[in-house]
């Protein structure tokens, strides 16, 4: 969404997405470190994450695909405010949990990361955070600066939404196959 936004030269309103995201992502993986042996070692836990994941994505994507033939008044303040369509598209998306899980787990196994007291624990959040915060703003910059070669064109306001309905399916495929 970062990268739409900027290449719709909507580089404040990607920015207050990147914003958002980047809130949502400290509690997300806080969750994710708090609980990481709890979830890794409980299949249950991860197969209904895959469930989850997957209706959460193909439901994103064919909102995402209808408002953009027939936009509503709720999806076009959405399309307004990036601070709250990041807040809402984060909260909505478990994929976060999973994978700070896998990175905080890998990290711990090589040795790079002892998370055994608080400070440890928040300081390694908020990096996670801040390091989103400036991964998205780079791509929303980056991004205006080839914008012009996108302008006005409908598949790119598709795109994300086809993207996220590729994402759903292969995600429904793997849970059930």
């Amino acid at each position: 969404m970062v990268l739409q936004l900027g290449l719709e030269n909507k580089v404040k309103t990607a920015l207050r997405f990147a914003l958002a995201v980047a809130i949502v992502e400290y509690p997300y993986t806080w969750i994710a470190v708090e609980f990481e042996h709890l979830i890794t070692s409980s299949p249950v836990i991860l197969k209904n994450f895959k469930l989850l994941a997957a209706v959460l994505m193909t439901s994103l994507g064919l909102v995402g695909l209808w408002s953009t033939r027939k936009p509503s008044m709720i999806s076009v303040k959405l399309q307004e405010s990036g601070f709250r369509r990041g807040l809402i598209l984060s909260i909505l998306n478990p994929q976060a949990i999973p994978f700070w899980i896998a990175i905080t787990a890998y990290c711990k196994l090589e040795g790079w990361i002892e998370l055994d007291t608080k400070w440890r624990i928040h300081s390694y959040v908020l990096g996670t955070s801040l390091g989103a915060m400036a991964l998205l703003t780079l791509l929303a910059l980056l991004a205006r600066k080839v914008s012009y070669q996108f302008q006005q064109n409908r598949l790119l306001r598709m795109l994300p939404s086809i993207i996220l309905l590729v994402l759903g399916m292969i995600a429904f495929y793997k849970y059930f196959f």
